[in-house]
């Protein structure tokens, strides 16, 4: 089979050799650089890993085409179905590292991240990223080979924050109901945002967790009511129960009350699945949306080559440019690397990575990249406009200390 036929461009090709039990690989030819990954093609986090995964192999096929890889050597994107279950990711994940020894890996999730760090770090071989953004990842010292290709969920929510006091009108400061899911993911920024807040401030009036999904929400809609918020801020969601929320809110006559989230729940397709409610949805985003192309070099190559590679793609999402950043990132350590001309071991390319404090990402983010802390603490406060089907810029770029 040759290499174009084992590069799975299309995720329905991918998806089928799932179903089919094969494996979702690709093998490596001599000199090429492996960018290894298990993404979640199936499961229910499928919604995102589709994208995720057309953004990294894109941009590896990108590279080699535009600049012939790296110093000569091509990329070889190597991937395999990780279901989004632990088990089955940590199966992948230790079957290609013993196959292709990848200089890099990307992961799936928090659970994956924090049980293959152990590994990584004992090996000292290989730099990794997932899409989790959970807090204690970025941590040079205790997490030495994991980056997130964006700020941290505490870093989010400061800095919406950051942007709900500089709201404040007539010397009055606004104030904040923070509602999250009950889980690792929800709670994660939680005490971070309750300090910060204080710091600020800003008056947090309510504090409501919830089960994700789809959950009986009047008697926590009816604590907001009483409380009566400016703004209100989901984490730890991806789409239920933030539209009943603001339904029965809304229906409650808090017109003046403004929603906000973080990444998880700010794709296009998710304001979309909202309905009516999601019009005037507001939240922080790390990168710019595909159709923000101005002054973004980058975005635009992203979105020409999406088009050339699959035309079937009408909107390209958020998720496919977390993965196109993530490649690009992978690409730009191991260039450091080589052109000093060392080998490319965990510290080396944590070293490298360290050195980007300055790094120009094409426009994805609005911001030089800095990578000193093992995240990108930058991010922009986009407002969902549904007669238009996007998000637009309500903000500047925020960088949070």
């Amino acid at each position: 089979m040759n290499s174009r036929r084992h590069a799975l461009k299309s995720v329905a090709a991918a998806t089928g050799l799932s179903a089919l039990g094969l494996p979702l690989t690709t093998w490596a030819q001599a000199g090429e650089l492996v960018v290894a990954a298990a993404p979640p093609i199936t499961g229910v986090f499928a919604f995102a890993g589709v994208g995720l995964n057309m953004g990294v192999n894109d941009y590896c096929e990108w590279r080699n085409e535009a600049k012939g890889g790296i110093m000569g050597r091509k990329l070889r994107y190597i991937s395999e179905d990780s279901g989004y279950k632990m088990d089955q990711a940590m199966a992948v994940f230790k079957k290609l590292m013993a196959a292709h020894k990848p200089p890099v890996f990307y992961g799936d999730s928090t659970a994956w991240a924090k049980a293959a760090s152990v590994e990584v770090s004992q090996l000292g071989t290989t730099l990794t990223c997932s899409p989790s953004f959970a807090s204690d990842l970025a941590d040079p010292d205790k997490v030495p080979y994991y980056f997130m290709a964006g700020p941290t969920y505490a870093s989010m929510c400061a800095i919406l924050l950051e942007y709900i006091n500089s709201q404040a009108k007539g010397g009055t400061k606004p104030t904040v109901a923070l509602v999250y899911s009950d889980t690792e993911f929800g709670r994660d920024p939680i005490e971070a945002t309750k300090e910060r807040a204080k710091k600020m401030g800003l008056n947090v009036v309510q504090e409501i967790v919830t089960k994700p999904g789809s959950v009986d929400v009047s008697a926590e809609v009816a604590k907001l009511r009483r409380a009566r918020p400016d703004y209100v801020i989901f984490h730890g969601y991806v789409l239920a129960p933030i539209p009943e929320f603001i339904r029965q809110m809304r229906e409650a006559g808090m017109t003046g009350t403004q929603f906000m989230g973080t990444i998880w729940s700010m794709d296009k397709s998710t304001a979309e699945a909202m309905g009516p409610v999601g019009d005037g949805w507001m939240g922080v985003m790390p990168y710019r949306y595909s159709h923000d192309t101005k002054d973004a070099p980058a975005m635009v190559t992203m979105n020409q080559f999406a088009q050339k590679r699959r035309p079937d793609i009408k909107y390209v999402s958020t998720f496919y440019t977390h993965g196109w950043l993530v490649g690009s990132i992978f690409a730009e350590v191991m260039e450091r690397v080589l052109k000093a001309n060392k080998p490319l071991t965990g510290p080396n390319m944590k070293a490298a990575l360290q050195t980007m404090t300055d790094w120009d990402s094409g426009g994805i983010s609005g911001l030089p990249v800095n990578l000193k802390g093992h995240q990108i603490a930058t991010g922009r406060i986009y407002r969902f406009d549904a007669n238009a089907k996007l998000f637009e810029p309500a903000s500047g770029w925020i960088k949070t200390a």
